[in-house]
């Protein structure tokens, strides 16, 4: 006999993003993503400039660290259990949410864990000269100024380009693949609105 529809098991939760009915693949609501990349650069670029004038990388290291543990946080334990996204979360609660595909905002997590970590290192364990550790930090800072002011995720370009699989879902529909729903029908559907949400 089978089990009834109120006894079926529900779908477990992914490790990172959601499901949202329309959409093939986990999703991450942009607008929490820029507002904790914006967290980040905030903080990060205050103290870049502030070691710049000391001549010295040792107001970098505790944003590094953080940098570092936060990103971890998202791509081990996942996107719910990271400070700055927990943060941001609160503060875009009343605006309503716009869906991006999770695989490509993970793959960016990876490459900003890796470029912080590197930093670090660098910083730290093989004390390198304050310029290098100023490159490597800048280029990470530019890289979430991109994503806050503009939306523009480059580590979800960089899977697109050498990842096997295309990414889907992305900001400002600049990843559409042929086949998927709209933008419009797939926000209906995750208001429970429109053909796919019925």
């Amino acid at each position: 006999m089978s089990a009834s529809p109120a006894c079926a098991p529900a779908a477990a939760r992914p490790r990172v993003g959601r499901i949202i009915p329309g959409y093939s693949v986990p999703v991450i609501n942009e607008r929490e993503a820029r507002a904790a990349a914006g967290l980040l650069f905030l903080p990060g670029i205050v103290l870049y400039v502030t070691a710049i004038h000391a001549g010295t990388a040792e107001p970098l290291k505790p944003f590094g660290a953080v940098f570092v543990i936060d990103m971890l946080i998202r791509v081990i334990a996942g996107d719910r259990y990271a400070p700055s996204l927990a943060v941001a979360r609160l503060i875009v609660a009343r605006q309503q949410p716009e869906w991006v595909g999770a695989p490509q905002k993970l793959f960016a997590w990876w490459l900003g864990y890796g470029m912080g970590l590197t930093a670090c290192l660098a910083t730290g364990l093989l004390q390198a000269p304050l310029w290098v550790t100023l490159a490597l930090c800048g280029l990470c800072l530019t890289l979430l100024f991109l994503e806050t002011a503009f939306g523009i995720c480059v580590g979800c370009a960089l899977q697109a380009r050498f990842s096997r699989t295309a990414p889907q879902y992305c900001a400002g529909g600049t990843c559409e693949v042929s086949g998927t729903a709209p933008a419009d029908e797939r926000l209906a559907a995750s208001l429970g609105e429109g053909p796919l949400g019925r």
